[in-house]
């Protein structure tokens, strides 16, 4: 024994867009094989290849089958994690083509801003490359000119879409078939950054000029009851992507940021933490103390603080005893803020107490946005 613990090494996954494809593969092989396959071989958007096993596979006639895997994330935290993915693939005239489309459990996009013009399925352009791919090799290896009306389904599709971001983003009816690569890395982030940017350009496409950033589900409610006026598509979480969010604000042309936050993330963007995950806590509390050493004379305030247990402790002892630092601490993000985004933005930063009040606000020192 070393002492040391031992490290699994994290297992990567298939994204929804590889698992359809794989579903209409082992559909389109069941036809034209005559046996429905255990597992078949995907090629990836990247070139790579990977096996997947097949769930289900069933031949309804001698010109339609449907299959079914189990999408794998590997150890990415993923609503999609263990769902059933599925095609329906029938074969058509050779003049038909390919023609995908989505059914039950797919969502449909309803907002513009994405990248799927509204009406359509939810299914991105690097998915439905690699279906059209997946089940093209198959009937070229066959040597079948016929084209195939390939559907796309997912059983549980629309009560897995209530756990993710999809009816902000104009998805209903079920999830999005998604994937860049075909692999979902784990805790890349990738999945979340890529939902924040379509949050963006969502709220762009609705006209939008202004973007409210909170960090959860909780801020994002206490926000949208202060900013009643704004519309929906205007609120977007970005979860702790602070430096990235502020640089894609910029990017999609906003000319406002609202950021809405509970003090424990406003310290940590105060503190101009490109990411404000909850790790380094301890040294985010002693720089606090600091700034209530500068703003109290009371030292035994500042001990306080920095010996608090969590963010949340301190924010209670700082506002019975030295609100001011609130107001530093929303004028602090307001800077870090500015910094991320290359000066191209109006900055407004509101802490949220933790029953939806509002401790401090920075246009109430800087003038409203």
């Amino acid at each position: 024994m070393t002492g040391k613990k031992s490290r699994r090494k994290l297992k990567s996954g298939f994204t929804t867009g590889t698992a359809a494809a794989a579903a209409a593969k082992a559909a389109v092989l069941a036809l034209l094989g005559k046996h429905p396959p255990a597992e078949v071989r995907v090629t990836l958007l990247t070139g790579d290849l990977i096996n997947i096993a097949v769930h289900m596979c069933f031949v309804e006639n001698a010109f339609t089958a449907s299959a079914t895997v189990i999408k794998d994330a590997g150890d990415d935290p993923d609503a999609t994690h263990r769902a059933e993915i599925g095609a329906r693939v029938t074969l058509l005239k050779p003049e038909k083509g390919l023609v995908i489309s989505g059914g039950p459990g797919v969502g449909r996009i309803t907002r513009p801003g994405l990248e799927v013009a509204p009406g359509s399925p939810a299914i991105n352009p690097g998915p439905e490359k690699m279906i059209r791919q997946s089940v093209k090799q198959v009937l070229d290896d066959f040597a079948d000119a016929r084209g195939a009306a390939i559907e796309i389904f997912v059983p549980k599709g629309e009560k897995i879409a209530k756990h993710t971001l999809n009816a902000r983003l104009g998805i209903i009816g079920g999830i999005s078939i998604l994937g860049t690569t075909g692999v979902v890395k784990p805790m890349s982030h990738d999945a979340y950054i890529a939902t924040i940017s379509s949050g963006m350009s969502v709220a762009r496409a609705a006209g939008s000029d202004v973007v409210v950033c909170t960090t959860g589900r909780r801020s994002e409610r206490y926000a949208q009851a202060l900013f009643s006026d704004l519309p929906e598509p205007a609120f977007v979480q970005i979860g702790d992507y602070f430096e990235k969010s502020m640089q894609m604000a910029g990017d999609y042309g906003f000319t406002r940021v609202v950021l809405a936050v509970f003090f424990g993330k406003a310290v940590k963007m105060a503190q101009k933490a490109a990411h404000t995950h909850a790790a380094k806590s301890r040294m985010g509390l002693e720089t606090l103390a600091g700034w209530v050493r500068k703003r109290c004379p009371e030292k035994a305030l500042a001990r306080q603080v920095a010996s608090a247990n969590t963010a949340r402790s301190a924010f209670f002892i700082i506002q019975d005893n030295c609100p001011e630092v609130l107001a530093d601490t929303a004028a602090r993000m307001t800077s870090s803020a500015d910094g991320f985004a290359g000066g191209r933005l109006q900055i407004r930063a509101v802490i949220f107490d933790y029953e939806g009040g509002v401790s401090a606000d920075s246009a109430d020192t800087e003038g409203r946005l």
